[in-house]
């Protein structure tokens, strides 16, 4: 099974692009609230996670994909008191899609201020 790759000129090393499609498969990496020039943008994580959010959706488009075909969710924040905000903001992105999901509290992320960093992955027909 072939696989195509999606970068979109974020990606900070060599061995990993934005977005992989492998048969019906799009995983999107993960991915935080920065801009193309590694600024943080959101002041919390509820703003982070929305931003994030527009992000994953470029990727799963650029696949062929869009947020209706999300299957799974994994969700990094460094303080689980942020968890209602970023559930929240996750329902308003996702407008009424159910997801297989976990969310999990990390010490960091790979730059100070983000808050929230979130992986995916989808599946499309053809």
């Amino acid at each position: 099974m072939a696989k195509k790759l999606f970068p979109d000129g974020t990606e900070v090393a060599g061995f990993y692009v934005r977005t992989v499609k492998s048969g019906p498969f799009v995983f999107v990496s993960g991915t935080t609230s920065l801009d193309p020039k590694g600024r943080v943008q959101g002041k919390d994580a509820a703003q982070q996670t929305a931003i994030t959010m527009r992000k994953v959706a470029a990727g799963l488009k650029a696949a062929g994909a869009r947020l209706a075909d999300l299957t799974r969710l994994t969700i990094y924040v460094t303080d689980i008191r942020d968890m209602a905000a970023v559930s929240q903001a996750l329902g308003k992105a996702l407008k009424g899609t159910s997801v297989a999901s976990t969310l999990v509290a990390v010490s960091a992320l790979a730059v100070p201020g983000l808050l929230v960093e979130i992986e995916a992955t989808a599946v499309v027909e053809g």
